[in-house]
This record gives structure tokens, sequence and C-alpha cells, in this order.
């Protein structure tokens, strides 16, 4: 193959993947973004757009000094926003960190498992996907309810005198993100725990380390990419939970997906609703590119160390 013929494949490649994001991705962007500087009104669609680009690039610049900042400054302005915000990411961390804590033994036990027994163990985790989401949390109702089995179970053993308020509270909101996104953690940790060699951490116990320190010392570091992955895949989505809050949490509990899905649909706000999500997705990618451009200096300077040690 000439070398023409290899770049124009790897540009092919290298391309396809940008494609798809600059079609499903930047263009919906772009049409939110559009929606979010728009005035609201009584028609079809519900809003006013700044751009009309019907007439051509003729005005283009007098629409640009037309934009308006009204919907964003009421998200500034309005405190349910900022307490749907602060709930949102509050209730996605403390999940995020619970799912850590629980899934992190779940993977570590299925990495450590015999390799006949691998398989089978990665398809139980993922066997929760078979069925529908909203039968799933659905079915959190019944078990979380007054009546419901776990406080028949806990009436039965003797641990409650009476049934726990357990339904649309934010403690119900939590259990159902923990359950709802548990195989998102584990698959991540699963898969950078079985690359790591059980020989490294044999080496440092026989170089006199306790176990649970060379767990500490070799394994937890090692396995940092995938606790991070798992963390990204589980945050993200649970920041902008709607189905969850909404059949668990009851009208007390306030994330900012609820609010969207109000917005949109009950009070049929669509450029509110857009200033809403373009500023969730900001605060979202902001400090993943934050972190992103940190972690490429970190392994540039590793790099050039390495290269500067090297005889």
């Amino acid at each position: 193959m000439r070398t023409g013929e290899k770049g124009g494949g790897r540009r092919l490649v290298v391309g396809i993947p940008f494609l798809w994001s600059g079609i499903f991705f930047l263009l919906p962007f772009l049409i939110v973004l559009r929606m979010a500087f728009s005035e609201s009104a009584q028609a079809r669609p519900p809003y006013r757009p700044v751009f009309d680009w019907s007439a051509g690039f003729a005005d283009v610049f007098d629409r640009l000094s037309q934009l308006g900042a009204d919907n964003f400054r009421l998200i500034v302005e309005e405190p349910l926003y900022l307490e749907a915000f602060v709930t949102s990411f509050r209730l996605a961390a403390t999940a995020t960190i619970l799912l850590i804590l629980i899934g992190y033994p779940m993977a570590y036990a299925m990495a450590r498992a015999p390799a006949r027994l691998r398989p089978a163990l990665v398809a139980l985790v993922i066997l929760p996907f078979w069925t529908s989401f909203l039968i799933r949390v659905y079915a959190w109702i019944g078990i979380l309810k007054p009546e419901g089995l776990l406080n028949i179970l806990l009436m039965k053993f003797g641990l409650v005198a009476e049934p726990l308020e357990i339904l649309n509270t934010e403690i119900a909101v939590q259990i159902g993100l923990v359950y709802a996104y548990l195989p998102f953690m584990v698959l991540p940790l699963y898969a950078a725990l079985e690359r790591i060699d059980p020989t490294l951490t044999e080496a440092a116990m026989d170089l006199g380390a306790p176990r649970w320190k060379a767990f500490w010392q070799v394994t937890v570091p090692l396995s940092i990419p995938g606790v991070l992955a798992g963390a990204f895949l589980v945050f993200i989505p649970a920041l902008g939970e709607f189905v969850i809050p909404d059949l668990l949490g009851g009208s007390d509990t306030i994330m900012i997906g609820r609010s969207l899905w109000v917005e949109f649909f009950n009070n049929r706000d669509w450029p509110l609703a857009s200033a809403v999500a373009v500023v969730l997705l900001l605060l979202v990618l902001g400090p993943m590119a934050a972190w992103g451009a940190l972690e490429r200096r970190r392994e540039e300077a590793e790099a050039r160390t390495a290269a500067g040690a090297r005889p």
C-alpha cells in the first residue's frame, strides 16, 4: 500500500469519531444554545428565535446584537435552580462515593476469582440490563413504600416498631442511584484490576509489607484509572437523572433533570430549559476539560523525565 493511501485511511479512521461527535453532540448543542438565547412565546414551537436564517447572512450582526441573557440571569437569580443544581451535585457525588466503596470490593473479588468463573460473574453484573430500567425503578417503589417488602422484613425481625418513611425522600433517590449505576462502576474497575499482575502484590509481601499495605500501596494506585473511569461514568448521568428522582424522590426532591422536564413539558418554557441545560453541560465539561489538560501535562512531564533519565 502506498504512503498516500495509508495516510488517507488513517485520516478516515480518525475523522469518523469527530464526524459522529459533530452530528450527534455539537449540532444538537448548537440548537439548544440557540433556544437558550431565544424568547418564550405562545407558539409552535413555543419560542421566538433570535436567529432567523431565512433572510440569509445580511443582518447577522444585528441579530447578534439582539442576543439576551435573560434566561441565564433568571437561573442565577432564582433560588429554585440554585437549589436544584446543589442537590443534583450533592446526590450525584454521594452516589459516586458509595458506588466506589461498594463496587471496588466486588470488582476486586471478580478479578481475583478463578478464570473459569469470571465470565459468569461479569454476566451477573450486566444481568439487570436485560430488564427495562423503568421497570426496575418501579420495583423499588414496591420495596420502599411503607407497606413494602423492606418495612415488612424490618418489622418482622423486630428492628422497627412502625414502618419507615423511605419512599419520596432523598434516601430513596440515593438507593435508586446506587442500584441503577452499580454496573457502570463495577465493569471499569474490574477491567483495571484484572490487568494488574498479582505477582506485584506478592513481591511486596515477600519484601515484608503486610497484605493490607501491599494492597493499598500497589493495587490501589494501579487501579486509579478504573476508579476515575467509573466515577465519570456514574457521576455525569446521575447528575442529570430524571426518572429516579421523579419516581422515588417525590415533590420535595428537586434535581436539575426534573427541573428541565418541568420547564420543557409543563411550563412550555423551552428557552429557559435550554439555558439550564447549557449551564449544566458547562459545569460538567469544564472540570473534565481542566482535569484532562492537567493529565496531559503530567504525562508529558513524565515522558520528558523518562527521556532525560536514559543514558
